[in-house]
């Protein structure tokens, strides 16, 4: 695997092998784990961007960074008012961030059916001015789309070419389009119509879970780099194993991650994440099911913490 500098705008990636952003996980804490264990950019989760302009308490708390983190400081916004998409991108809360991901791609429907994330895939000209809009705030800006939102309107050439058109600077193909959600196989051949569609940065996005996945999406579409989402839920230390990097002590990083996150977010929230989060990372090993009982009755870290210490990762 190739592992180089992604140019966005100005900017320069450690590597071009990405934590995508994901909606309840990508919060400060995990986004400085993956970055130390070889991810080149990492995004915070969606943020709503009328949120932002009405100072929600909730929106301000997605926007967190660790002190330690090194890497280009990136936010996804998502919404469908280009004033308001502008007027987030131009907020002292945002000043901290050095790149804007524009969300165009998200299918759910509670964001599809407010015009918002992948419905924007249906409104060529409102997507656009968004883009532009956004892109008056000075900073570099990337734009994360689906190949469209169904297998008969599949547009992801025409989209590259809009939003590079509109001044994007980098954009991310998630290879499946709106109706699939995250189910069934990743359309490469759209992605690579993509790629060869534009000039700015290409980023891959869907079906990897090991490192020969990353390699197989790379050589499939020819895309400039790939980004990593459910693959990083179920096991972060992907970003070594992809970039060459020793693996890490997993227990040790999970107790690390427990700790850290207490710190960052409180008691209540690091108990409930991490036993998510511990959840996911203990697929496929013997007996998870009933671990992850015990687990999900766990009442504080600290109880998380002793079960954890008996599990082998």
């Amino acid at each position: 695997m190739n592992l180089n500098s992604i140019k966005i705008g100005k900017l320069h990636t450690e590597n071009n092998i990405f934590l995508a952003p994901l909606a309840g996980y990508t919060n400060a804490v995990f986004r400085q784990l993956c970055f130390d264990l070889g991810a080149g950019l990492t995004v915070t989760e969606m943020v709503s961007a009328k949120g932002l302009c009405y100072g929600n308490e909730k929106t301000q708390d997605l926007l967190l960074v660790t002190p330690e983190y090194k890497g280009i400081k990136a936010c996804q916004l998502f919404g469908s008012d280009p004033e308001i998409m502008r007027r987030a991108a131009e907020s002292e809360a945002i000043n901290p961030f050095d790149l804007i991901d524009i969300n165009m791609g998200c299918p759910m429907p509670k964001i599809y059916n407010n015009g918002e994330g992948s419905a924007l895939l249906n409104n060529f000209p409102l997507a656009e001015k968004i883009i532009k809009e956004v892109k008056k705030s000075g900073k570099a800006v990337s734009v994360k789309f689906r190949i469209g939102l169904d297998e008969n309107s599949i547009i992801a050439a025409e989209f590259a070419k809009l939003c590079e058109g509109a001044g994007a600077d980098m954009i991310c193909v998630h290879g499946r389009t709106r109706d699939k959600i995250y189910a069934g196989e990743v359309n490469t051949a759209a992605i690579e119509k993509a790629k060869n569609a534009v000039k700015i940065p290409v980023i891959a996005n869907g079906g990897i879970f090991c490192k020969a996945d990353a390699e197989r999406l790379i050589n499939a579409t020819g895309a400039d780099g790939v980004a990593v989402a459910r693959g990083a839920m179920y096991a972060p230390w992907i970003f070594a194993e992809i970039c060459g990097k020793p693996l890490p002590d997993k227990k040790a990083l999970i107790l690390k991650q427990i700790d850290d996150t207490k710190k960052y977010y409180g008691e209540r929230f690091a108990c409930v994440f991490m036993r998510k989060m511990i959840a996911f990372y203990l697929r496929g090993t013997p007996n998870c099911t009933d671990i992850k009982v015990k687990l999900f009755k766990a009442p504080t870290t600290d109880e998380v913490k002793t079960i954890l210490k008996d599990i082998n990762i």
